[in-house]
């Protein structure tokens, strides 16, 4: 059976079932490197370049089972199309931590999310060494490839064979064990560098107060500009975003007991816990901070859980916001099985819009999809301003908590909702926007995702039209295997293949 282009009616009950979902949270501990051949439909000829995706490609160390999907050792995948062909290839960072693990055949390091040496507490006992798994995402910029995960620094890889070359500091703007975000963003036209592109990103680095550094890199690689900023109580912060001005931090109401993750007895992840009667905090900085001021703004809102945003614009005195919210973190559980979720047990994100106006200290929130829903994307010439298209994951039914099985498209000005689904045997990962060169429509292009096909336990690289869904998948790339769920990945025109 193949995946079916299929509308959210046609399925009344369950839309998925959990055997097939937990298919996709299979190792794939080979490397692979081929033409792709079996294909339905056509790719299309003008769409060039190389797709780049990040996730944990194991979820095990020789047969060790891992506490949580994000503990696993980071597996870059990379797609590339070229007149109307496409090559993938996958390869594992090499990390310290990974060559350690497979050369010893066992777990040699504490997970940030729950997993744990084996031997109880007193093999984890004062351990506060957590390996760079460099799992989260993958970007090339400044003409290098780079692994990011965000508590450490980024692995620089060969764009063409995926070899890792090595670790990457920007001429040593970052030091040993310095964190790097896993959420850059680009800003398409930066009014401090004269219009020319920009990628902006941070680090945290929490505490009782916590310190958030900012690096903007211009497209060269270099950084260009450098700023730490303090803000009391913890940060737990995942993403941000960006406007021409400021970037925007949302301090999710979280606290951090670090005692029995120093005892051996929890993960670090195991010791955050949600305070729900505490307020999210927005935390405004500006990009160019004037001399002698931070002017930092703090303004709060209702409580809720944020890991990812779309986008955000300045209008008319306002910053916009719109990101995916939950009612609450999902805590992380000991000897809990990430793959036994229950998801009807859990609250879905759901997209919200915040207006901030930083003359009166207030926040305003809407709900504007009520669709469980994550992994947004956008045109990238949108960052940072006023946009009309999103597209997301989504839940295939429109009610309820679910796994990702559909891309929603939404058009934000007339409210109008497209829906591709994979259901009920397929299962999708984030999407990417691709803008077709010359075009000057907002939704001119193509979105790239990979769908794990529970009925032949392989992903597909799905090529829909991001203008128009009801044309239904217009290329499937059906690739010789899986790929384990991923995290986050993006395009880059260029075109790199060794054939």
């Amino acid at each position: 059976m193949q995946i079916s282009d299929i509308s959210a009616s046609t399925l009344t009950e369950k839309s998925y079932s959990r055997t097939d979902w937990q298919g996709g949270y299979k190792s794939l501990p080979q490397e692979q490197d081929y033409e792709i051949e079996d294909i339905e439909g056509l790719i299309p000829p003008e769409l060039q370049g190389t797709l780049f995706r990040n996730g944990p490609g194991l979820l095990d160390v020789n047969g060790q089972q891992i506490h949580h999907p994000f503990d696993g050792d980071g597996m870059i995948s990379h797609i590339t199309f070229s007149n109307g062909r496409a090559h993938f290839r996958n390869r594992f960072v090499h990390t310290t931590g990974y060559l350690a693990e497979q050369k010893a055949g066992k777990i040699l390091y504490r997970g940030v999310f729950g997993t744990q040496k084996p031997g109880g507490w007193l093999a984890n006992i004062f351990d506060f060494k957590l390996k760079n798994i460099a799992n989260t995402n993958v970007i090339y910029w400044g003409k290098k490839l780079l692994a990011l995960w965000e508590a450490a620094e980024p692995h620089h890889l060969d764009p063409y064979t995926l070899e890792t070359l090595g670790k990457e500091y920007f001429h040593g703007v970052l030091t040993e064990g310095e964190a790097f975000s896993a959420h850059p963003r680009i800003d398409p036209s930066s009014h401090q560098d004269g219009g020319a592109p920009c990628l902006v990103n941070f680090a945290i680095k929490p505490g009782i107060s916590t310190t958030i550094t900012i690096f903007e890199l211009n497209p060269e690689g270099e950084v260009v500009r450098k700023h730490a900023h303090s803000v009391p109580g913890f940060c737990f912060i995942h993403d941000f975003v960006i406007t021409p001005n400021y970037c925007i931090f949302f301090q999710n109401p979280v606290s951090f007991n670090p005692l029995p993750f120093a005892l051996g007895m929890r993960s670090a992840g195991e010791c955050i816990q949600v305070q729900a009667n505490q307020p999210t905090r927005i935390i405004v900085i500006p990009r160019i901070p004037q001399p002698g001021q931070t002017g930092i703004k703090i303004l709060e809102t209702q409580s809720g859980f944020i890991f990812h945003h779309a986008n955000a614009w300045e209008k008319d005195g306002e910053i916009v916001i719109d990101s995916i919210c939950y009612a609450s973190l999902p805590e992380v559980e000991p000897e809990s099985d990430f793959r036994q979720v229950d998801f009807d047990a859990i609250t879905p994100g759901q997209l919200w819009r915040f207006h901030l106006n930083l003359q009166n200290q207030t926040v305003q929130q809407e709900l504007i999809v009520s669709r469980c829903c994550e992994f947004p994307t956008i045109h990238p010439d949108h960052v940072g301003r006023p946009y009309r298209y999103l597209y997301m994951g989504a839940a295939h039914a429109a009610t309820g908590n679910a796994p990702l099985q559909a891309i929603l498209k939404i058009d934000l000005e007339s409210g109008e909702k497209q829906l591709w689904s994979a259901a009920p045997r397929g299962f999708v990962g984030e999407p990417i926007f691709v803008p077709r060169s010359g075009c000057t429509k907002e939704d001119d292009g193509w979105l790239l995702a990979l769908v794990y096909d529970a009925a032949h336990h392989r992903s597909d690289v799905v090529i829909l039209d991001a203008s128009d869904f009801s044309k239904g998948a217009i290329a499937r790339l059906h690739l010789q295997h899986h790929i384990p769920y991923g995290l986050h990945g993006s395009f880059t025109a260029e075109v790199f293949t060794t054939t």
